[in-house]
């Protein structure tokens, strides 16, 4: 969601380190650009894809007129299509709390049975008659849904956040219970294709930051975990920052623990309590000493309950205090939701970093589970899980024994992405690849030092800075591997001398330009961002290598060429790509959080059928960096879908099996208004243009008029 509160500092080669090896640029001008395309992608093919709007590599065809791009304060969708709000900030998941007020009275604890704000990344579970997981279903199923923040918070309290150093005691408890996931069963009435929430279903549940948890894999019980609550680091409280999110093959989800750094303080003058070592880690992770939390949690009074979001040194040992509660966020957490009183995990075996998401490959039998993570972070890498043990068939159903089987042992890679358009998977294992107690950049003492330090194992084996890794999708045609990387309004000019966490452009982060509009020159770098995808070597997720392009680049249609290097026109230009889903037909779904083009248009979802990798041809980027891009877009392959309401952002992505219902959510609508002068009255403006109710954060229900399968 933000664009990194910190830049990974590691002195790692870039990619145009690389090239500036293999290439010079009167090279490149001598040779053309065909020459570039062989030094630097030979491996790749060039030939583009065929077709011309009908299905292409048999994803159905794009079914739908494209909606404009507006600024209007509702979701907007194409003709033949409806809107419901499934549910909002404050909703009630029981039956016997009340509805929303609408003016910020309900209670700290009811917010255990209510809806959290910041609805994020979200996953929809087919429910049988007995209650069990069922892929098939429906008409009937489970929909959880994360919440990332408190939004403001202009909505939850009576008159948003009091102010002052030191922190209301209730609200900080209300801000609390409203992180974490929501989960809800939701039906299908006896017509239609729109689902609503069954109110007071056995199955409803709140996880939040006071929520216990457990945790699993290397870490479990290791030092670097003992707190306070948990003397041997075997558990905790909370899950927080939940943004992107995933699901397993057996039927769990998992939620991620994005910006932890937001709820977490640390006194001055802690690094007078603390090892060398423990110093590096705490910098590299952006918990410098005397950092105060935009929350400031940690001042609300002396209660447990904000006493540990200070991770300051103030016992005898860490069994007296929090200074390891830091360590105890950051992680992938699977949740079973077919089992309302099961203890969530904490999968430390997956490393702790801002995680954006987690993604599976499709199961196959005999073979290791994958899964694909980003850490959303400016500068920072690309991860990837492989399980110890094979996927067998038998284990759906089975909740935490099997995420226990399949989650817990396995092996932690980061990526490399080279400049000839391969790309390497170094391993993270303690006593591979440098990752050793005698390291000179960090010691690391066990392989639970190494996964609860992550981007540390990163920078020492090498790995490429990226910018802002954040959601990831796997299509479930080809295998093939897509990661959106926002935007980065730190990269400079190729002519320039990089300073701190600055980067040139290099081949898979390619462009470098400013005043785009010809207004100011505030929007410097790759403002727009870009979708970067890859091919595992023989297809297979376990591989060690793969190769890789840009499969599209964010831009406003009116802009050079050199910038829209997509192509993109009226109907499918668009900035800052996050949210990312691949749908049961292999339809690519593309989700917005701009700050870029919002004078133009809210943010929004795009609708595309992807080709594959090596479709497109070499290019020379704004700036001057040679790179390669997939085939251009066309309003065949490419259609924007819906526009989200007023200074909103488009994310999280879920459909029931029959492609007839899709959720999409709306996170912080009127994000810079306040209770006094408010920007949006999103959802109630949905339905009532002149509405005044305060602006929540939303899960949407789309379905069409005919009943039919959605976007085809």
């Amino acid at each position: 969601m933000n664009d990194g509160e910190v830049a990974n500092p590691s002195a790692n080669t870039h990619i145009q380190d690389i090239i500036d090896v293999r290439l010079s640029r009167r090279g490149v001008l001598k040779g053309g650009i065909a020459a570039t395309t062989t030094a630097l992608f030979g491996s790749l093919g060039m030939a583009a894809c065929g077709g011309s709007g009908s299905s292409r590599h048999g994803v159905p065809a794009l079914g739908f007129e494209a909606v404009a791009k507006n600024l209007n304060d509702k979701v907007t969708v194409p003709a033949g299509y409806e809107v419901s709000i499934l549910h909002a900030l404050g909703d009630p998941l029981s039956s016997t709390d009340a509805a929303w007020a609408d003016n910020g009275s309900e209670s700290a604890e009811s917010y255990n049975r209510r809806v959290g704000d910041g609805h994020d990344g979200m996953h929809y579970f087919g429910l049988s008659d007995s209650g069990a997981f069922d892929a098939k279903r429906s008409d009937k199923g489970l929909l959880c849904v994360n919440h990332e923040y408190v939004v403001g918070p202009n909505a939850l309290h009576p008159n948003g956040r009091t102010a002052g150093s030191a922190r209301v005691a209730s609200e900080v408890e209300k801000e609390i219970y409203a992180h974490g996931v929501s989960i809800s069963e939701i039906r299908r009435g006896s017509t239609g294709t729109a689902l609503s929430v069954t109110k007071g279903s056995s199955f409803n549940r709140r996880i939040t930051s006071a929520t216990p948890m457990a945790f699993s894999g290397p870490a479990k019980g290791n030092a670097i975990l003992r707190t306070k609550f948990s003397p041997d680091g075997t558990t905790t409280r909370g899950t927080n920052n939940n943004c992107g999110n995933g699901y397993t093959p057996w039927g769990t989800y998992l939620t991620c623990e994005e910006n932890f750094t937001n709820v977490i303080s640390r006194a001055a003058g802690d690094n007078d309590l603390r090892s060398a070592k423990e110093i590096v880690a705490l910098n590299r992770y952006g918990m410098t000493q005397g950092r105060k939390s935009p929350y400031l949690w940690d001042t609300a009074g002396s209660d447990d309950l904000f006493v540990r979001w200070s991770a300051s040194v103030t016992g005898a040992s860490a069994a007296e205090d929090y200074r390891n509660v830091f360590n105890t966020f950051g992680w992938i957490v699977e949740i079973d939701p077919f089992a309302p009183t099961s203890t969530p995990l904490k999968h430390t075996a997956l490393g702790r970093f801002a995680h954006e998401g987690c993604w599976p490959c499709t199961a196959v039998a005999g073979k290791p589970v994958v899964f694909y993570m980003g850490d959303d972070n400016r500068n920072d890498y690309i991860y990837k899980f492989v399980s110890k043990a094979l996927w067998d068939a038998a284990d759906v159903g089975k909740g935490h024994t099997a995420g226990i089987k399949y989650m817990s042992e396995g092996t932690l890679y980061v990526a490399k992405f080279n400049a000839d358009g391969s790309g390497t998977w170094v391993e993270l294992t303690h006593g591979k690849n440098g990752l050793t107690a005698g390291n000179a950049t960090y010691a690391f003492a066990d392989q639970a030092d190494v996964v609860t330090h992550a981007r540390l194992a990163g920078d020492v084996v090498g790995a490429t800075k990226m910018d802002r890794p954040e959601w990831g999708a796997v299509n479930p045609i080809n295998g093939e591997v897509y990661m959106t990387l926002t935007n980065n309004s730190n990269r400079v000019s190729p002519s320039a001398t990089p300073t701190g966490s600055q980067l040139k452009p290099d081949t898979a982060n390619p462009r470098y330009y400013e005043d785009i509009k010809g207004t100011s020159t505030s929007q410097k770098g790759n403002p727009n961002g870009h979708i970067i995808r890859w091919r595992e070597a023989g297809n297979e997720p376990a591989a060690t290598t793969f190769t890789w392009d840009i499969y599209l680049f964010g831009a406003e249609a009116g802009a050079a060429a050199n910038v829209n290097l997509s192509g993109l026109t009226a109907v499918n230009d668009f900035s800052s790509p996050d949210g990312l889903w691949f749908d049961q037909n292999g339809m690519l779904w593309i989700q917005t959080d701009d700050g870029a083009y919002t004078d133009v248009t809210n943010c929004m979802m795009l609708a595309a059928i992807p080709g594959k990798v090596g479709d497109g041809s070499a290019v020379t980027a704004a700036g001057g960096t040679p790179t390669i891009k997939g085939a251009n877009a066309t309003d065949a392959t490419v259609r924007r879908f819906l526009v989200g309401p007023k200074e909103c952002e488009i994310t999280g992505v879920a459909m029931t099996p029959d492609r007839k219902t899709l959720f999409i959510n709306v996170q912080h609508p009127g994000e810079d208004g306040s209770i006094a002068s408010p920007k949006s009255a999103w959802p109630a403006s949905q339905t009532d243009a002149s509405s005044t109710k305060r602006p929540r954060s939303a899960t949407v229900v789309i379905t069409r008029s005919n009943g039919g399968e959605i976007a085809v």
